[in-house]
């Protein structure tokens, strides 16, 4: 991959902060140098203050140079009535102003984090990047997820045991429309059972007054029972959830693709 970046000369990251588009910033920033990368996060309601937080010391641990731009995707009717393909608008928002962005700098090639394991499944974000000519070389070179923390914890990066963490839309059914409120709720309600303990793969679903907590294996069992599982329910009521379900299937990624988005389920 170094010689791929390489012979593009400068290239303009969609940086998250997360596992794959830090690993790819390290090595680009190591082949080509500090002023030939450009980190480029994108900021919205959807977007976890946490995961911001993250990317900045991860940034500034790597020598990334970093620009914030805002996104409007709660803008858009389309995004906000969160239908099934709702990434596919979040991504043309941000690609939208990433690419002009970097074609402004100079940079003409855009890459993404997208990984070998991005490839199959539910991904409309990935036609539009694939329409802004945004470039997926973890992708291009085969790397999985589970390469990329190797290689991450090879090099030292804080990132290599990060959880995933797609955006807090991610969390609410297709069908329920996205709201700043929503997402400010769902945002607290992890934040709150983080700060209890809880570790590793973690969503907490939104459904109105109902919150469906899941959590990875090797803490499921802990915080389903005795003490810990009170701790959690107060802590979801406290940031406004009424009724509190931890799914006992544990944590899936894209576990919302498995409901229909005509469920009639609480919304308010």
């Amino acid at each position: 991959m170094a010689g791929w970046l390489s012979a593009r000369g400068s290239v303009a990251i969609g940086f998250s902060g997360g596992v794959d588009s830090a690993y790819l910033a390290a090595v680009a920033v190591e082949t080509l140098g500090r002023d030939r990368v450009l980190g480029i996060i994108g900021r919205s309601a959807s977007y976890p203050e946490v995961q911001w937080t993250t990317a900045r010391t991860v940034a500034d641990r790597i020598g990334l140079d970093v620009i914030e731009i805002g996104t409007d995707e709660l803008d858009d009717p389309r995004y906000a009535a969160n239908p099934s393909n709702r990434c596919y608008f979040c991504k043309s928002e941000l690609w939208s102003r990433v690419v002009p962005l970097a074609h402004a700098r100079g940079i003409e090639t855009v890459v993404d984090g997208t990984n070998a394991d991005d490839l199959t499944g539910h991904r409309p974000g990935a036609r539009a990047a694939n329409e802004q000519g945004v470039v997926s070389p973890l992708a291009i070179f085969e790397l999985t997820k589970a390469e990329i923390r190797d290689r991450s914890k090879a090099r030292g990066l804080p990132t290599w045991a990060q959880p995933s963490s797609p955006c807090l839309s991610s969390r609410i059914p297709y069908g329920t429309p996205v709201t700043v409120a929503r997402l400010r709720r769902v945002e607290q309600a992890e934040a709150a059972l983080r700060a209890l303990g809880i570790r590793g793969d973690l969503r907490v679903r939104h459904f109105g007054a109902r919150a469906r907590v899941e959590i990875g294996s090797e803490e499921l069992e802990r915080w389903s029972r005795g003490e810990a599982c009170e701790q959690l329910r107060a802590a979801l009521i406290a940031v406004g959830y009424e009724e509190i379900e931890i799914d006992q299937r544990g944590f899936r990624s894209g576990a919302l693709n498995e409901l229909s988005a005509s469920a009639t389920l609480s919304s308010h």
